[in-house]
């Protein structure tokens, strides 16, 4: 761990498709998923000499800054501390994992190592921060902490969040409420997310019409995506208060290095 001022990458987290496969007697649910690392990233600068939290960027708002950060809780399950500022450019409550990258670049700057059991207690401080912390593409099963490298694949999509945010423990709540139903689809989480905000469906809906096919959510939402270049479909949508960006697939060695 260095001693001076250290600046880092923290890339989004795309769920390509999320399959539940069960819940563990601790309430943990077990998933199959094929996760991407993507190259829409928050930018965290780590001061060792002070201590705190402070957060900047277009999707500040509503970010904690106090130890219920994923970041804090990341630096104390490491024994370590610093003074963290994080630039978030992804989008809070999207279902992109921005929080859990966040954590896993925090653990990633004490020294982290990334074998079976390090993971395994890095996901039970959050699902998605085993997956995180060595990035690219994965097949994950487990809770999020068994993770099996898969080739990159060269991928461009198109993003859509609309103005809304959607809690993952809500949904996964309404998922085990619902009867743990399964779909056809890529993400058995989605009648789950719409169940707590119906409103998904609508975009869900409008997405789809302007694209001339059907969007996939990204984990337990609120994000919409659409393989291939759609921005310019969008363009009303994005009048209406959605966030529309296109982002492309990294491979682990560039997600994992992270220097900036």
């Amino acid at each position: 761990m260095a001693t001076e001022l250290i600046t880092l990458r923290a890339h989004a987290k795309l769920t390509l498709s999320l399959k539940m496969t069960g819940i563990r007697p601790d309430g943990f649910h077990l998933i199959d998923a094929e996760m991407i690392s993507l190259d829409l990233h928050d930018v965290l600068v780590f001061d060792p000499n002070r201590v705190g939290l402070a957060v900047t960027g277009k999707f500040s708002d509503g970010v904690p800054t106090d130890g219920s950060n994923l970041v804090a809780r990341a630096l104390g399950l490491a024994g370590s501390s610093a003074h963290v500022t994080i630039d978030k450019q992804i989008p809070h409550g999207g279902g992109l994992g921005g929080g859990s990258t966040d954590a896993a670049t925090a653990l990633a700057w004490t020294g982290w190592a990334t074998d079976d059991v390090s993971l395994a207690r890095a996901a039970e401080l959050g699902a998605d921060i085993a997956f995180c912390l060595v990035g690219g593409r994965a097949r994950v099963t487990g809770i999020g902490e068994i993770l099996e490298p898969l080739p990159h694949v060269d991928r461009l999509v198109t993003l859509i969040v609309p103005p809304l945010c959607v809690s993952t423990p809500a949904v996964y709540r309404a998922w085990d409420d619902l009867g743990g139903p399964t779909v056809d689809g890529p993400n058995d989480l989605e009648p789950a997310a719409i169940a707590v905000e119906p409103l998904l469906a609508q975009w869900r809906d409008r997405i789809g019409d302007r694209c001339g096919r059907a969007p996939t959510l990204a984990g337990s939402g609120a994000t919409w995506f659409v393989e291939g270049e759609h921005h310019n479909a969008l363009t009303d949508l994005v009048d209406e208060g959605a966030y529309v960006a296109l982002a492309h697939a990294v491979p682990s060695d560039f997600a994992a290095n992270r220097t900036s």
